[in-house]
């Protein structure tokens, strides 16, 4: 499969590297000093299990990236505006578009910006993963899975194939019958990890262990599957009572990617966290209080900086 990811990052860099490893035709859009650096060297890809490099591809002209019969969007939510051209572009020269972006609103963003609908499938990584330095991908977590589907749910021959194409580069993929669910799913864990830990300006263990942290973390939790079942979101029943066990589980020293981003003062993908569930909340009807204090406090944090 010829496949152009836009967003050599973490995600896009982690999967592209691994899909050309097995010999797929893989082009990165990048800049800089990455570009450069894989261009010279490779691509360099640190996992638990060890590291190894793959030559592939990259270039900073969009063009460049055709033909390309799947197209992975991977950069952050504020990048979206900025690469949508490149992405339309592919996605009008025959590309299926698989956008792995935080949030639940990729797909509705980057038809907004005039991607063709008909070409893009929806989905979800699910991998902690990072650029480390230019030409460096680091993945740090044990697990590198993949949910994707059509956006009106159920299989089709297309999406079958791109899960194909991942599960050839080592991860776990699979299909959804419906992606809506599984995007709330994740959303439901993100979103409620960035809220708490980025008021805390703290890691998850800090969170849990302060008076009142287990219970922000499930006041947070329950607001934003109030608000997917309101949009008519089949999330299942008590699927926010098992966010609770999970996040029990994780490191004491985690930090999401939001506070992160956070602390380095630079963009952050606020409006599509916690800004996503207090807009989505007052357009149904749902109280979001502990999400519109999130975004009431770190805009006006963000404003100070």
């Amino acid at each position: 499969m010829r496949v152009a990811v836009v967003g050599a990052g973490g995600v896009g860099g982690y999967f592209g590297a691994a899909m050309a490893r097995v010999g797929h035709e893989v082009r990165f859009l990048a800049r800089g000093e990455h570009l450069e650096a894989i261009r010279s060297r490779g691509m360099e890809v640190r996992e638990p299990e060890g590291a190894w490099n793959v030559r592939a591809v990259a270039t900073g002209e969009p063009r460049e990236l055709l033909p390309a019969d799947l197209a992975i969007v991977a950069v952050k939510s504020y990048s979206v505006s900025e690469v949508a051209p490149v992405v339309r572009l592919l996605a009008e020269n025959g590309a299926i578009v698989l956008p792995l972006l935080n949030g639940v609103e990729a797909f509705e963003s980057l038809a907004g910006h005039g991607v063709p609908e008909r070409q893009m499938l929806a989905g979800l990584a699910v991998i902690s993963a990072e650029k480390s330095s230019p030409g460096v991908i680091t993945r740090k977590s044990d697990f590198r899975r993949v949910v994707l589907g059509e956006r009106g749910g159920g299989p089709s021959e297309r999406a079958e194939r791109v899960a194909a194409a991942f599960r050839d580069a080592g991860a776990e993929a699979r299909v959804s019958e419906d992606i809506a669910v599984d995007l709330w799913r994740k959303f439901l864990f993100l979103a409620t990890l960035a809220a708490a830990c980025g008021l805390a300006r703290a890691p998850v263990g800090v969170v849990r262990e302060a008076p009142l942290g287990p219970e922000l973390l499930e006041r947070a939790g329950r607001e934003i599957a109030a608000v997917a079942r309101a949009r008519g979101v089949a999330l299942p029943a008590g699927e926010e009572d098992r966010m609770g066990p999970t996040i029990a589980a994780l490191p004491a020293h985690l930090k999401p990617s939001f506070l992160l981003d956070l602390e380095r003062g630079g963009p952050n993908e606020l409006d599509i966290l916690s800004g996503a569930v207090s807009r989505f909340g007052r357009s149904c009807g749902v109280p979001t209080p502990v999400h519109d204090t999130a975004v009431a406090a770190l805009s006006a944090a963000a404003r100070r900086a």
